[in-house]
């Protein structure tokens, strides 16, 4: 397979992030590591971060090097590209329509179903 010129560098197990976006309980900058790499086509990561919060299934737009963060940082607005062509939604982004929840390694629970969860709790300890 023909490797694409524009696809961002693939990273490894161990490798240094910086978080290049705000995602739920991290904030843009925080440093972490790679902790896992997951999927062929559709590469998803996981990271620990340095705040003690771990992410799962986070886009590879949504990280950058500490080479690539650097530059950002000096006004090289192209080395952290926010590109949202792609279409798919980053597991820090919102998404949940503030209709509120519980987030758990970066997979919101809809308040919705907390709620039935907890009336159903309520019928069986009442019955």
């Amino acid at each position: 397979m023909a490797k694409r010129d524009d696809a961002p560098e693939i990273l490894r197990k161990g490798d240094r992030v910086i978080c290049a976006a705000e995602l739920r309980e991290v904030p843009e900058g925080t440093p972490g590591k790679v902790v896992l790499v997951v999927g062929l086509s559709w590469i998803r990561y996981w990271v620990s971060f340095e705040n003690g919060v771990a992410v799962g299934s986070i886009n590879r737009k949504h990280l950058a090097t500490p080479a690539q963060w650097q530059r950002h940082l000096d006004g090289d607005d192209e080395a952290v590209a926010d590109d949202d062509t792609s279409g798919d939604e980053g597991a820090g982004d919102a998404g949940d329509g503030g209709d509120g929840g519980y987030s758990h390694n970066g997979v919101l629970v809809p308040q919705l179903l907390i709620d039935r969860a907890k009336a159903a709790r309520e019928r069986l300890s009442a019955a």
